[in-house]
């Protein structure tokens, strides 16, 4: 049981920040957070460690929030914003251009959609990002960079 505290301790912030970027709602990312490492902690007897353990954690939070949102039959729309550091980030602020941006992204093909989200509402590294697809670092990147040109061409 404290081998599974340090773990909770470890990744907490990192799954919650990735469901923060899926749900956009800081009390439904809790809720789901904490369900993640229920979860987990029932089946950490699975983990046979192929892959390392915060994308196994992400896995389980995606499934978790998409179960949520398949049983309920609807995608949680609630736009978050959070400090950005490039232009097309930056436009979040103004809630007016956000909503235009949140349209461009719900319509922006896989893996477009998710590596911006990671990226910008999950705060999440381009490292984290590479390790949640199984690819490299420079392919998160380049993909954040085309999903960021995408939606800047649909805006203009």
């Amino acid at each position: 049981m404290a081998e599974f505290e340090e773990i909770y301790c470890q990744y907490f912030d990192d799954v919650y920040k990735y469901t923060l970027s899926l749900c956009r709602d800081r009390n439904l990312a809790d809720e789901i957070t904490q369900e993640v490492f229920f979860k987990a902690l029932k089946n950490i007897d699975k983990f046979k460690g192929n892959c390392k353990m915060r994308v196994w954690l992400c896995q389980i939070a995606k499934n978790t929030y998409f179960s949520l949102c398949q049983k309920n039959k609807q995608f949680i729309d609630n736009p978050y914003e959070e400090k950005e550091s490039e232009h097309i980030e930056r436009k979040l602020i103004n809630k007016e251009v956000a909503w235009e941006i949140h349209k461009k992204l719900h319509y922006l093909g896989e893996p477009y959609k998710e590596v911006f989200s990671l990226r910008v509402f999950g705060e999440l590294s381009f490292l984290q990002i590479s390790e949640l697809f199984g690819k490299t670092e420079s392919w998160a990147r380049v993909t954040f960079h085309r999903a960021r040109l995408k939606i800047r061409e649909d805006l203009e």
